[in-house]
């Protein structure tokens, strides 16, 4: 069978003068600029959900270490002047509620949007305190017209839980507003931003007392260059951090020496400093 080509015809789209991008404008070209526009009002609204506890129905265990986690993030997120809201132990519904709540909010004075998750998980799936939930059933609400306020600001999704059981043995080597816009639309999974704690299917590593590798890593990494660098940059030096400064130690020899790097999912289409 002959390979079929499929083509469609595209155009021009010119601006109405419609303001639909919330981004800083260059005063020389009057283009909009390539980073986001980080000097609203507030910066934006960090939701942390911190899952600890699990009906016994799940099988599974007390994460020891997570209000480690849920400390450092706090404290990081509130120094970068986030309104910072925890939430401990909420069931698949609460969660699901929570997000439906959080994009009803009129965001219109903020910058961006952080929503933090740390819990058990699966490949393709996150724990609530009693079932299982998908991503996508979160992120849907702030997509489209379901959160006009924040549409063309960044919204941050990160991700603390294991993706699958595959342990990583890793390998020996020798030696990261309202400006005028030029088109009527974008797209509905543009502007998002999602940091997995690992590589599809793996584990994710947790210390009982120092917290979570990834976290650990990344509170780290905005301590020293949240004012510095961009957030692709900031998240490049995370998974070389975690990469290189963190192996499992363990008597069990099935668990021992193993290894971990975060993954980086980005849709966003601008810069993104944490700073005007």
């Amino acid at each position: 069978m002959a390979n079929i080509e499929i083509t469609v015809d595209s155009k021009s789209i010119k601006s109405s003068g419609e303001k639909l991008f919330h981004g800083s404008k260059s005063a020389d070209s009057g283009l909009s600029s390539d980073s986001y526009k980080m000097d609203y009002p507030e910066m934006g609204l960090c939701v942390i959900i911190n899952n600890k506890n699990f009906h016994s129905s799940t099988g599974m265990s007390f994460r020891s270490g997570s209000d480690v986690d849920a400390a450092q993030l706090r404290d990081v997120f509130t120094s970068l002047k986030y309104e910072v809201r925890e939430k401990k132990d909420l069931a698949r519904e609460e969660i699901i509620k929570l997000m439906y709540n959080v994009s009803k909010e009129d965001h219109s004075q903020r910058s961006s949007f952080v929503c933090v998750i740390l819990s058990h998980g699966e490949e393709e799936v996150i724990f609530g305190t009693d079932e299982h939930f998908e991503l996508k059933e979160l992120t849907r609400f702030f997509k489209g017209d379901k959160c006009r306020s924040l549409t063309g600001k960044p919204k941050l999704f990160i991700i603390q839980a294991c993706r699958g059981t595959e342990l990583d043995c890793g390998v020996e080597t020798d030696s990261g507003t309202d400006d005028d816009t030029t088109c009527q639309k974008i797209p509905v999974e543009a502007d998002f931003l999602y940091a997995y704690s690992t590589a599809p299917g793996y584990y994710s590593w947790r210390n009982k007392r120092d917290g979570s590798w990834f976290i650990q890593s990344l509170c780290a990494v905005l301590k020293q260059y949240a004012h510095k660098l961009e957030i692709m940059q900031i998240l490049t030096k995370v998974n070389r951090k975690v990469s290189i400064e963190f192996e499992s130690c363990s008597s069990d020899a099935d668990i021992n020496a193993k290894k971990q790097v975060p993954c980086i999912m980005s849709m966003l289409t601008k810069e993104l400093y944490f700073y005007p």
